[in-house]
């Protein structure tokens, strides 16, 4: 017979036998379990909650994979070491809001508007000059370096507009340490 003959005398999806039994679950040698402590519904849930917790401070502590590197570290020290117009930014960014209200009179608009611009102009200026600084002490302290200087600019430009108790990873220098 024909590998033509056999094809046609079988059905479709045909799979011949493989010649041997298959064998059975409890002769194929399981692995002995370990033994766990089971939990109760409470006690399961405290311990995820002290995981997240756990997580949490060491994120706040370490950062994640975007704070990691010699050069990033050096970038938030120049921010933290320093006081920054992006801190007092939102704040005034709120007066502005509140100022540029229709129902409040024309002088108070006017004021407003021009908090808006003097904080925007005193913003740039405070990017620049802390760019200017992370890309000297760079240069000096790490001339080998792969890291895109625009990449560190603006990563310590968004660290510099948070507030300092909310900045992640947690600040290591206090305000006026040298770098």
């Amino acid at each position: 017979m024909t590998p033509e003959e056999e094809s046609a005398a079988h059905p479709r999806g045909y799979t011949p036998a493989k010649g041997r039994e298959t064998p059975k679950r409890p002769s194929i040698g399981r692995r002995p379990t370990t033994a766990v402590k089971s939990l109760s519904k409470e006690e399961r849930r405290e311990e995820r909650r002290r995981l997240r917790a756990e997580a949490a401070a060491e994120f706040r502590r370490e950062g994640g994979p975007r704070d990691r590197g010699p050069e990033r570290l050096l970038a938030r020290n120049v921010v933290d070491s320093r006081r920054t117009v992006g801190t007092w930014f939102f704040s005034g960014a709120l007066i502005v809001l509140l100022g540029s209200n229709q129902a409040m009179p024309p002088e108070v608009r006017l004021a407003s508007n021009i908090l808006w611009v003097a904080l925007a102009f005193a913003l740039i200026i405070d990017s620049i000059l802390i760019s200017r600084k992370i890309k000297k002490l760079v240069r000096d302290r790490f001339p080998n370096t792969g890291q895109r200087l625009g990449s560190l600019y603006l990563y310590a430009i968004m660290r510099s507009i948070t507030f300092r108790r909310m900045r992640a990873p947690a600040p290591r220098v206090a305000i006026g340490d040298p770098v």
